[in-house]
C-alpha cells in the first residue's frame, strides 16, 4: 500500500498572481509540506523551483503542475552539497531576472535515533537539517538583490519544543533551526530580508502515513488526541501559513518560529481533560 494524498482545493483565488514576478526556491520540494508549498506558491503566480534528492518523483511532480499552467521547475539537489545549491539557485535566478524572493527549506532527513545513534546517524540528520538549511540561506542571500521583498521560511517543528522519545537526532537538529532562525534573522534584517520558522503539529505525510497503515482516519484517531482541534494536519495547512510569512501581509515578521500545530503546544499534559472536571462546578479547594 502506497501513502496518497488529494490535496483540498484552493480556497484562496483571491492570491493568485501576487507573487507574479517573484522567483521562489523549496527544498524537499517534491513531496509532502514541501510539495504543498511549491503547490501554493505557484499558484499566487511564483515562479518555483523544486530542489529535491529524489530526481523520479521531482520531474514529475514539475511536470504535473506545469500541465496546470504553472511556472515551475526542478532541479536535482542534495542540500548537504553547497556547490549543488548554489547551481541550482544561479540557474534558477538566471532564468528570473537574476533574483531570488523566496527561499523555503523544507528539506530534511526523518531518520530518528536515540541512545544508540551513530556517527553516520549524527552526520546525516545535522548534514541536511542543519547544514543544508544554513547552505540554501547562503547562496540564495546574495541573489535576494531587493531585500525588503524577500522572505526565508525554515521547517522547524513542535519536537523542537518537547521531548520525543528516541529522537536525539531529529529533535536536536529541529531546535538548531529553531535557533538558528533567530540568528539568521538578526543578521539578514540590516538588508530588510525576513527569516522565520514554522512549526508544524503531525501531519498527513508520506513519513507519518506508514505509523497507521496509510489509513488517515486511524492517524486522526491515534495522534488526533494530541492536538486540541482533535485531528491531524494537512499539508496545505502548513503551506497557507508559509505563503503568508512570503508575502506583504507578513512585512513586520521576522525571528519568530509560528507554530502551525493544532494547538499542540499550547495544550497540557492533561489533554482536553477528564469530562467530569472540565465544568468546575464539582470541584473544591
Amino acid at each position: 500500500m502506497a501513502y496518497s494524498h488529494t490535496p483540498d482545493p484552493l480556497e484562496s483565488s483571491y492570491t493568485r498572481g501576487r507573487f507574479q514576478g517573484k522567483a521562489a526556491m523549496v527544498t524537499g520540494g517534491a513531496s509532502g509540506i514541501g510539495l504543498a508549498t511549491v503547490d501554493r506558491l505557484s499558484n499566487d503566480g511564483a515562479a518555483v523551483a523544486i530542489l529535491d534528492i529524489s530526481e523520479e518523483l521531482g520531474h514529475a511532480e514539475a511536470s504535473r503542475l506545469r500541465e496546470l499552467g504553472r511556472d515551475v521547475d526542478f532541479y536535482h539537489v542534495d542540500v548537504t552539497d553547497k556547490e549543488q545549491c548554489l547551481q541550482a539557485v544561479s540557474t534558477h535566478a538566471a532564468r528570473h531576472g537574476g533574483e531570488v524572493h523566496f527561499l523555503v527549506n523544507c528539506a530534511a532527513f526523518f531518520g530518528s535515533q536515540g541512545i544508540s545513534a551513530t556517527q553516520r546517524d549524527w552526520d546525516r540528520s545535522l548534514g541536511v537539517n542543519v547544514v543544508g538549511t544554513s547552505n540554501m540561506v547562503q547562496v540564495c542571500e546574495p541573489y535576494m538583490k531587493n531585500g525588503k521583498e524577500c522572505s526565508v521560511v525554515n521547517l522547524c517543528s513542535i519536537c523542537a519544543s518537547r521531548a520525543n522519545p528516541q529522537r536525539w537526532t531529529y529533535c536536536s537538529t529541529k531546535g538548531a533551526i529553531k535557533t538558528m532562525t533567530k540568528c539568521m534573522a538578526l543578521d539578514l534584517a540590516q538588508r530588510g530580508i525576513r527569516v522565520n520558522a514554522v512549526s508544524p503539529g503531525f501531519i498527513w505525510t508520506q513519513h507519518l502515513a506508514p505509523a497507521t497503515n496509510f489509513n488517515h482516519e486511524a492517524a486522526d484517531s491515534r495522534s488526533g488526541k494530541f492536538h486540541m482541534l482533535g485531528r491531524i494536519g494537512n499539508p496545505e495547512e502548513i503551506a497557507s501559513v508559509i505563503a503568508f510569512l512570503c508575502g506583504k501581509d507578513a512585512s513586520f515578521i521576522t525571528g519568530s518560529n509560528i507554530p502551525v500545530d493544532g494547538g499542540y503546544l499550547a495544550m497540557s499534559a492533561e489533554g482536553m481533560g477528564d469530562p467530569a472536571f472540565v465544568a468546575g462546578s464539582d470541584i473544591k479547594g
